[in-house]
């Protein structure tokens, strides 16, 4: 792989500003998260951007989607040993992405595979797992681990069920409207309408009516 020169002008600025967006204290609030969804075993992680992803990368993200699916469940395949090849590595990244979407999280709140897999923005994969962790603790079923509170629940859509009775009632009932409403007609209907009255003294002259005046 060639190696990258330095960056002049706005290459350089849209890094900067990607890497503001990063949240330490959101970082510290999703790493407690995850020790408690998915256990002690993951250990710890470096604190930074850098050390987050190293952490989520050694398998840890693997884990935490497939806590989230019943029991039998494994989304992303997690071999004992991590593939060396970085194809495969980010297959796995796609696995976990497929998993994340399957479970309800929105295309908008997704990263994409190198903004993880490289770095370029961890504040995307931050977006992700909260929005994971929010999706988690509004479907309350009990996969979930860890304070309610951690996460906002999702706003939930309310649909309304109809029964085939239900509907075939509605459907009469719009049928007698158009009957009742087929013959009608403007019959009978009084339209008032008030005399258009112009009073002015130069009228009569203006019609050739020199009586009138």
């Amino acid at each position: 792989m060639a190696n990258k020169g330095p960056s002049y002008g706005m290459s350089c600025k849209a890094p900067s500003r990607i890497e503001k967006k990063y949240d330490e204290g959101l970082e510290e609030r999703l790493v407690e998260w995850i020790i408690v969804q998915c256990g002690p075993d993951v250990g710890c992680q470096d604190r930074g951007r850098l050390g987050f992803q190293l952490w989520l990368k050694n398998g840890v993200i693997h884990k935490l989607v497939n806590s989230l699916y019943p029991d039998g469940s494994t989304p992303v395949n997690q071999p004992e040993n991590l593939p060396s090849m970085v194809f495969k590595q980010m297959g796995q990244v796609a696995q976990f992405l497929k998993a994340a979407e399957d479970y309800g999280v929105a295309k908008t709140d997704m990263f994409q595979t190198v903004d993880f897999f490289e770095g370029k923005d961890m504040a995307a994969v931050q977006r992700t797992l909260m929005a994971l962790g929010s999706l988690a603790v509004t479907k309350n079923d009990g996969h979930y681990h860890g304070h309610a509170n951690r996460f906002m629940k999702k706003v939930q859509e309310h649909k309304t069920e109809f029964t085939d009775s239900q509907l075939q009632e509605e459907k009469h009932i719009i049928g007698l409207q158009k009957g009742s409403n087929r013959g009608a007609s403007q019959a009978g209907m009084t339209c008032y309408r008030r005399p258009w009255q112009i009073n002015s003294p130069a009228l009569p002259q203006l019609l050739g009516c020199s009586h009138l005046a």
